[in-house]
């Protein structure tokens, strides 16, 4: 991975607690990008957001990306279908989990592979309930590329 994003994902990761995010009334727990292999131009990060007074997820950014959208995922019929949505509701005192096969943050146009063990930075836009937009920057780990949702590291 790029020397310089590894530098500036370090930073951010030693600025954050627990693997906790926090930014105005919105907290993020256990963020994490699924692994691609050589060639893959697309892959998901997932976390849980919360949010005490109620929120919206109204934009993503990586420089690892070319584009960043959110995504949801839901059966329509008996066909499982994928599609970009412009915002995200977090509902007031209830966590939202972003995982495989739901809503989940979509990051497009890799620069590069991404492997186990490298970390991503993010840059989300969270609207408040004052429609304020803040950003907040996480750094996610990389999961396996086979990793699934209740993957915990150790």
């Amino acid at each position: 991975m790029n020397t310089t994003l590894n530098k500036w994902a370090v930073a951010i990761a030693l600025g954050l607690a627990s693997a906790v995010a926090c930014a105005g009334d919105v907290e993020i727990k256990a963020p994490w990008v699924r692994g691609t292999v050589a060639g893959q131009q697309a892959t998901g990060a997932f976390m849980e957001l919360s949010s005490r007074d109620g929120a919206t997820l109204v934009g993503a950014s990586s420089p690892v990306a070319g584009a960043v959208e959110i995504h949801e995922m839901r059966m329509e019929g008996n066909i499982m279908k994928m599609r970009q949505i412009p915002r995200l509701e977090l509902p007031a005192g209830k966590p939202l989990t972003l995982g495989p096969g739901g809503y989940h943050v979509m990051l497009l146009n890799l620069k590069q592979p991404l492997r186990k063990g490298d970390t991503v930075p993010l840059t989300l836009q969270i609207e408040g309930s004052d429609k304020k937009v803040e950003t907040l920057q996480i750094a996610a780990p990389v999961r396996d590329l086979t990793a699934a949702t209740n993957e915990h590291k150790h």
